[in-house]
């Protein structure tokens, strides 16, 4: 009798901290990828508030690809205290459609290392994070173009003048 209260016990307390982890609700993703220098990190509910969004393991695996094409390494981070500890890894493939689920990070899931369809509703808000990067990316390099121009300008209106 002990051991079946034990048991309920322990249930009770893991089932609730897993249905949890299945909706997803990471705090943030870490990408990497061509194009990327360094990681960005992302925050966009879209993509950090459902497990299913890259794709929906729940559809079963696919063949592996020939050529998946240009892929993104994605990092599913949960924050606990002062720390962000990974959960997760896979690699997001949206230009061809693909998810190479690597698998949990610090555990083991049936998911594991197998070939997935892509979630179409994944790809507007990962490019949307791509092209705010880009965005930021050209920003100080504008920036010290206007400078560059001003500098110029008033050389040659010095120039003139003299």
């Amino acid at each position: 009798m002990k051991k079946i209260i034990f048991l309920f016990l322990v249930l009770g307390i893991l089932i609730p901290s897993t249905l949890g982890f299945a909706k997803g609700e990471f705090d943030y993703i870490v990408i990497k990828g061509p194009g990327i220098t360094g990681d960005i990190s992302a925050t966009n509910p879209e993509l950090t508030q459902d497990f299913f969004i890259f794709a929906d393991f729940s559809q079963g695996e696919i063949p592996p690809p020939s050529d998946p094409g240009q892929g993104y390494q994605i990092v599913r981070m949960i924050v606990k205290g002062s720390s962000a500890d990974p959960f997760d890894q896979l690699h997001y493939y949206p230009y061809t459609g693909y998810v190479y689920y690597d698998g949990l990070v610090n555990g083991s899931s049936e998911y594991d290392g197998k070939w997935y369809a892509a979630n179409p509703a994944a790809e507007a808000p990962f490019r949307a994070v791509l092209a705010e990067r880009a965005r930021f990316t050209w920003i100080p390099f504008a920036v010290l173009v206007v400078i560059m121009a001003g500098f110029f300008i008033a050389y040659r209106s010095k120039a003139t003048k003299e």
